[in-house]
């Protein structure tokens, strides 16, 4: 007989033959499906297999998304192609001072063996690139020009930054990366300065470092080009040259021009050049950087700059023709602002004879009461016992709630019948009013100035630590020499700062009659963006063109290089602007609200003031849209800036700069986000009053400290107090002449707690104005910084 051989499978798990569809539940079914949902054409017949129809629908959508990428790819970039395609901008960026951009754009022009004589220091300089079939435009930016730099990369499709291999990026250059990288960056390419002197060896390890250094700002770099190899610089030639440069997402929608040459003449500026990015419309407004707002005139086609093939060419001139023309109908304003009419504005008081009701009516007046027909309180007190006894014993009315632990200790005691009866006790029966009297001249006695004053020092004199206030920053002590109703009078108190009502229409200042407040902001954006896509009379991107702008100062005409930006409808107009902004991490100094502060958004740069207040949870008004005022912007929160301004379409990216000695060495001090133009957004500056429990008993205490005089007392006396460990209460009364109070709380103090009471007013920013760039002469601005 032959034994069978044996063989055990390679693993123990086991697998079980699955259940049949049939046999299934919805709930099993659906767990499998994971929320796929099965997609079958409209068109097949009951006959015809799902599955199958369903992955033909799939590879057919691949095939058109696949489809659609490719043509929006050859559309993008056909405007670069050919010999009249536009030319790509590359924005050079030295980023240390021993490095000439001059010499980097001749170094990649020498692989290309073109002539690189003309190439300027600073300015524009074009080559045609014949082996990539394209042009290139460089815009060569000194070191150390800051303004100059932030601008040339809002036009540029290519950025190059150039590093050298001897020297660090200073506090000057981290901050223009840090300013770049939140304004927003097209494709970047690093470069390192040709240094012929450095040992080759060394050249590997000092590469990784700058591309290390360079990924922390831009971590889309995946090397960093050595300019003094040829092939490094041949592939860095080919990177600006070939794709299609990436996109800025506030420059969507837009149209610029970047001015090959200008003319200024009669107030008219004529700039040319090529139309980028949207649709150039002249009945939009154009800005100018450091000049404003501008209309156009008329726009004109411009010949193109390509070498003539002959002398009969070259004495050909082409008549530009007229490409559009603004028209007066649809043209957009230069007003900005309204002109509030203050007499239809203006307040009267009403005269006594409107408060009478138009008549000299007398009032009646109540008569006196006779003597004795008034009933007095009394109140009964154990006989014998003296007047400043009675005063501390508190009514039954101020301690109606009393302790559940005393009375249960009470009952248990009586029913365990340990304790005798006690005979009652004989009482007496006392004036109310005498007994207030006894009580305010007994246990309130009003101490001398001296005295007052010593103690009030040693109060305020205490150090407070650093928990306490960040935990209440807020508090404030309340001045003697001013009193409090008249210091606070613009002041209100609110029972729950997030649900109380606040009309956001009331007691508006000025600057509020001169802005616009739009019904909703979002569908307003939609119809502009729509209607820009359906007008008439535009110029295409890709087109060379002269644009004629109307009464702009002579000196524009001296800006090399010149950038020209399109706005949208209505972005000209001023309103309440709203930012999301986190201050920078490396920005040391204090940033208090109301710090001038320079604003830079698109491509338009503002001198503000801006307020802070905090950011609710996802962005949300809440019930009443009443937000916090922060008086200072502090490290790792995120806070809303508020100003006025010109409107703004979209999410664009926000930085605010801070101006110091060296014009073109400012700080970053914070970045963020456009929010919206919410004009009824209300930033309520809180105040805390604070007081000391003087004297205590239970759930009412003697508070002082917190006024002093009785005036301020009653006037504030409706508002509501609460303490540092939690407790809230009201003023019951005023005691003495120096601002005392009772007040009685919903639960037992403590001596050591802290009584406050919150009060808030709505604030306000200031107006903004354009900012202009000021070029004074270089050296004083050095040596002030050495100083």
């Amino acid at each position: 007989m032959v034994e069978a051989t044996h063989r055990h499978r390679p693993t123990l798990k086991q697998s079980n033959k699955p259940f049949k569809s049939k046999h299934a539940t919805k709930s099993s079914l659906k767990d499998a499906a994971k929320g796929r949902v099965p997609r079958a054409s409209p068109k097949a017949g009951p006959t015809s297999n799902a599955a199958l129809q369903s992955r033909l629908n799939r590879r057919n959508n691949a095939k058109q998304s696949q489809t659609k990428k490719r043509s929006a790819l050859v559309s993008a970039t056909r405007v670069f192609n050919g010999v009249d395609g536009a030319p790509r901008i590359v924005a050079v960026i030295p980023l240390t001072p021993d490095i000439s951009p001059r010499n980097t754009v001749t170094s990649l022009a020498e692989s290309l063996d073109i002539s690189t004589e003309d190439c300027p220091e600073e300015g524009l300089w074009k080559i045609r690139a014949e082996r990539f079939k394209t042009s290139l435009q460089f815009i060569n930016v000194a070191y150390r020009n800051f303004y100059a730099a932030v601008d040339a990369c809002k036009v540029a499709d290519y950025v190059v930054f150039v590093l050298s291999s001897t020297v660090e990026v200073d506090v000057w250059g981290d901050t223009l990366l840090r300013t770049l990288q939140a304004q927003g960056l097209p494709d970047v390419t690093t470069v390192v300065a040709p240094e012929a002197s450095l040992d080759s060896k060394a050249r590997p390890g000092i590469l990784k470092s700058l591309l290390s250094f360079i990924q922390y700002f831009v971590p889309s770099q995946t090397r960093v080009f050595d300019l003094h190899a040829s092939s490094d610089r041949l592939n860095a030639l080919r990177s600006l040259s070939e794709g299609k440069p990436g996109d800025v997402r506030w420059r969507d929608g837009r149209a610029w021009v970047l001015g090959e040459s200008t003319e200024w003449e009669d107030g008219t500026l004529k700039v040319t050049g090529v139309v980028r990015g949207a649709s150039l419309s002249a009945n939009r407004l154009i800005h100018v950087p450091n000049f404003g707002d501008f209309q156009i005139s008329k726009i004109l086609s411009a010949p193109l700059l390509r070498p003539p093939k002959s002398s009969q060419v070259a004495s050909m001139e082409v008549e530009p023709a007229v490409l559009a023309e603004a028209d007066a109908d649809a043209a957009d304003s230069l007003i900005s602002t309204n002109d509030p009419d203050d007499l239809a504005n203006e307040q009267t008081w009403p005269t006594e004879e409107e408060m009478n009701g138009g008549t000299d009516v007398v009032q009646p007046t109540l008569p006196d009461a006779d003597a004795g027909t008034t009933p007095k309180l009394v109140r009964r007190i154990p006989k014998g016992m003296s007047e400043y006894q009675a005063a501390w014993i508190i009514d039954e009315e101020d301690d109606e709630e009393g302790d559940d632990d005393e009375r249960k200790a009470d009952s248990s005691e009586v029913e365990m019948g340990d304790v005798e009866e006690e005979e009652p006790e004989e009482m007496q029966d006392i004036p109310m009013e005498e007994e207030m009297e006894s009580r305010r001249s007994v246990a309130f006695q009003d101490l001398d100035n001296e005295e007052e004053e010593r103690q009030l020092e040693n109060w305020r004199s205490r150090k407070r630590e650093e928990e306490t206030d960040l935990a209440f920053p807020d508090e404030i002590d309340t001045p003697k020499e001013i009193p409090a109703r008249t210091r606070f009078q613009r002041f209100r108190g609110m029972r729950s700062f997030r649900t109380s009502p606040w009309d956001a229409f009331e007691n508006l200042p000025r600057d509020y009659a001169r802005i616009f407040q739009f019904e909703d902001f979002k569908r307003t954006e939609r119809g502009i963006r729509r209607r820009a896509d359906q007008e008439l009379g535009i110029v295409e991107p890709g087109v060379r063109v002269t644009v004629y702008l109307k009464e702009v100062p002579q000196e524009a005409d001296r800006v090399v290089p010149l950038a020209i930006f399109a706005l949208l409808q209505h972005e000209h107009k001023f309103s309440v602007l709203n930012f999301t902004v986190q201050r920078n991490t490396e920005y040391t100094g204090s940033v208090r609200s109301k710090d001038p502060l320079v604003l830079c958004i698109g491509p338009r740069r503002f001198k503000v003031n801006p307020i802070y207040s905090q950011h609710t949870r996802g962005g949300g008004k809440g019930a009443n849209n009443v937000h916090k005022f922060e008086r200072f912007l502090r490290h790792g929160l995120t806070s809303v800036a508020t100003t006025y301004g010109p409107v703004v379409f979209g999410k664009q990216p926000c930085v605010f700069l801070k101006e110091t000695l060296d014009p073109q060495a400012p700080e970053l001090v914070s970045t963020g986000t456009f929010l919206n133009p919410d004009t009824t957004r209300i930033i309520a500056k809180r105040i805390i009053l604070t007081g000391h429990p003087f004297k205590v008993h239970k759930k009412t205490a003697t508070v002082r400290y917190m006024f002093f005089n009785p005036d301020d007392v009653h006037y504030f006396k409706p508002i509501q107090l609460h303490t540092k460990h939690g407790r809230t209460g009201h003023i019951r009364e005023s005691l003495g002449t120096h601002g005392y109070f009772k007040a009685h709380f919903d639960g037992p103090i403590n001596q050591m707690d802290t009584v406050c009471m919150s009060l808030y007013k709505r604030v306000f920013p200031r107006w903004a104005e354009l900012w202009r760039e000021e070029k004074p002469s270089p050296a004083p601005a050095l040596d002030a910084m050495e100083e």
